[in-house]
């Protein structure tokens, strides 16, 4: 009776199950659901009390019987019980009213991932209530979503820089040449700005404050623009609150590690490819998307480490879930992408 009255694919979503942030497409009505990847709950009676927006807020603040948790690490399930909570809210919220199991769901995975990790995504979102699981390497649906010409016999290629993967695509005539998942992203580099803060002004900040700093004066290269930025912690000596005023010569200093893996893992793709697609590569330029596409300069970074132009793509942290869209309304797509559970 539903399939008849609602309209065609309604029952239909794509889903970036990030490490970072949890974005949901629904067929027909686009990106419905885009929250952080967290769920809070009550160890005294088991109960979730908040998910995405709701429990980032209360990240550092909650009392001892609430615990929030990031079910996702590296871009793989660290926790079964927190994913299912998080993805029965978002596909409840991505339905409104039209709850009902026959949903097919089409996630977007690192290309990394092993047999056991894709069944455990798999498995989660069964017990979450969807009807029909697919699963899709985040390279190439990136390289979709991102307006590369995946189908065409030119290679193209994508450098997704996630929360807890950089996933390395390199694409042609509709499959991959080549792909790999480095577990050093936007997560790591947070963690490394904590932990220069840490060792150099002695202040202890937690992630969501590493994660500003980050955003309003990180930076991949040196910039004309001097970027100062005050810091509110607690100090590792005193044991007080204290405010701290860093620059973004710092800020990269912190960085200097994830970025010189991320660069050398695009630089060692380079070097595996066939040259005829290399060639091409070289032509039309590498694609950098996802959320550390935005960090300042990530593009002159990679152009200067790989003599390859690179561009970022146009609303880049989108890039991921709008192509594995993109396959919701083109069934033959996804059946010659789709990932080996």
């Amino acid at each position: 009776m539903l399939s008849k009255i609602l309209p065609f694919g309604a029952r239909d979503l794509a889903i970036d199950l990030g490490t970072a942030n949890t974005i949901v497409f629904a067929a027909g009505r686009g990106i419905v659901v885009d929250e952080p990847s967290i769920v809070a709950i009550n160890t005294a009676n088991e109960k979730t009390e908040a998910v995405g927006h709701d429990a980032r807020a209360m990240l550092g603040r909650t009392p001892a019987s609430i615990t929030t948790i990031r079910p996702m690490r590296d871009g793989v399930i660290a926790d079964f019980d927190a994913a299912e909570r998080m993805l029965t809210s978002f596909i409840r919220k991505a339905q409104g009213p039209y709850t009902f199991r026959r949903t097919r769901v089409v996630i977007g995975i690192p290309s990394g991932t092993t047999q056991v990790e894709r069944r455990a995504v798999i498995d989660s979102a069964y017990r979450a209530k969807a009807g029909q699981v697919h699963l899709v390497e985040e390279g190439i649906a990136a390289a979709i979503g991102a307006g590369l010409p995946v189908t065409e016999a030119r290679g193209s290629m994508v450098v997704d820089i996630g929360g807890g993967t950089t996933d390395i695509a390199v694409v042609a005539l509709g499959g991959m040449v080549y792909d790999r998942s480095v577990r050093v992203a936007g997560h790591h580099m947070d963690e490394a700005i904590i932990q220069y803060m840490r060792r150099r002004h002695g202040l202890l900040i937690g992630e969501r404050t590493a994660e500003q700093v980050k955003i309003e004066i990180g930076s991949a290269t040196e910039s004309v623009e001097q970027l100062n930025m005050e810091v509110r912690g607690r100090c590792l000596r005193e044991g007080r609150p204290r405010v701290v005023q860093i620059k973004d010569t710092e800020v990269r200093e912190a960085l200097a590690e994830p970025l010189k893996v991320i660069c050398g893992s695009v630089r060692e793709a380079l070097d595996g490819i066939p040259p005829e697609i290399a060639a091409d590569i070289f032509d039309n330029g590498i694609v950098v998307t996802g959320g550390g596409a935005l960090l300042r300069g990530i593009d002159e970074r990679l152009r200067t480490e790989t003599g390859v132009p690179v561009a970022v793509a146009d609303d880049p942290l989108t890039s991921v879930v709008r192509g594995v869209g993109r396959m919701l309304e083109d069934l033959p797509l996804l059946k010659r992408v789709a990932a080996a559970a």
